[in-house]
């Protein structure tokens, strides 16, 4: 398996796994649109998009955004995303791909790494601690939906 930062050129692969994990968390699909979103992200380096790689064969994705943490003076990556395919879950992928976002945050002198998951995602939650990942009881997340004029 090859962990690395993908480019442009994987977006034909990497455009159908987005859709895959969308439509995993209950969006229709929509692999144009998918496309379209990953290509204004890697272009415009919005984001770092670690892949893993089988044999040609992209079977896993996350995706970091940056933020900043004004108190301790420094950069935070959110772990945004992270998918495996199901033939491939359960052989290591999921965890490769967290110890590569880890040494990307390390590398570019991040703070830390955060992420959120869905309460009943146990499959996640597990890995996740299983790796050292701590879940935060200092703070609530709130989030507000912009309203839209359509």
């Amino acid at each position: 398996m090859e962990i690395r930062a993908l480019k442009e050129k994987d977006l034909p692969q990497l455009a159908n796994l987005f859709d895959q994990y969308r439509v995993f968390y209950h969006q229709a699909s929509n692999v144009d649109a998918a496309r379209l979103f990953l290509e204004q992200r890697l272009r415009h380096g919005d984001s770092a998009i670690l892949g893993a790689i089988v044999h040609d064969v992209l079977v896993g994705f996350t995706q970091l955004y940056p933020t900043y943490t004004s108190v301790g003076l420094g950069r935070i990556w959110i772990l945004n995303d992270l998918y495996v395919t199901a033939d491939a879950r359960n052989r290591g992928v999921g965890a490769a791909l967290m110890h590569a976002a880890a040494e990307y945050g390390e590398m570019t002198g991040a703070k830390r790494l955060v992420l959120a998951t869905q309460v009943e995602n146990h499959a996640a939650q597990h890995l996740y601690e299983k790796l050292g990942w701590k879940r935060d009881e200092a703070f609530y997340q709130y989030e507000f939906e912009i309203p839209r004029a359509d």
